[in-house]
């Protein structure tokens, strides 16, 4: 399970990503909006946040202009680790390097093309572990 979520600017973006993972074959939820009219991107960041923490998704992409202020509000919550990236490498380091449950995408930096592409090696690749989960654990320490 995969949850998404954005803000006003990346509603067209949402739309087509979930329809990428859709077709991959995966089962998506899409946390909203569903119009562009103008939200508050902390809002559906602490929805999807919220989601991780507990554990009712295992995974998340946020998308809002930037994604400077989606992965700021993700990341206030325990055991979520949201990055933001800016293309396919940074995306799949993320996940390998660091575990990362948050994908946070700028829908007026990264073209759709990019975002796509994105999305797709964030859910496929696996976190590599070894000496990575000692740092991944540290992360985790100064949470608590």
């Amino acid at each position: 399970m995969i949850a998404l979520a954005s803000d006003h600017a990346g509603v067209e973006l949402k739309t087509e990503i979930c329809r990428v993972l859709e077709g991959l074959g995966l089962e998506v939820e899409d946390l909203g909006p569903s119009e562009k009219k103008s939200v508050d991107y902390p809002d559906y960041a602490h929805l999807l946040a919220c989601a991780v923490s507990d554990g009712r998704i295992e995974r998340g992409i946020l998308i809002c202009g930037t994604g400077i202020g989606m992965s700021m509000a993700a990341n206030r919550h325990p055991g979520v680790r949201a990055a933001l990236c800016h293309d396919a490498y940074t995306a799949e380091m993320a996940r390998r390097h660091n575990d990362a449950n948050v994908l946070c995408i700028g829908a007026r930096v990264v073209g759709g093309g990019v975002a796509e592409q994105m999305a797709r090696v964030f859910v496929e690749t696996s976190f590599e572990g070894d000496r990575h989960q000692r740092r991944v654990a540290k992360i985790e320490r100064e949470e608590s």
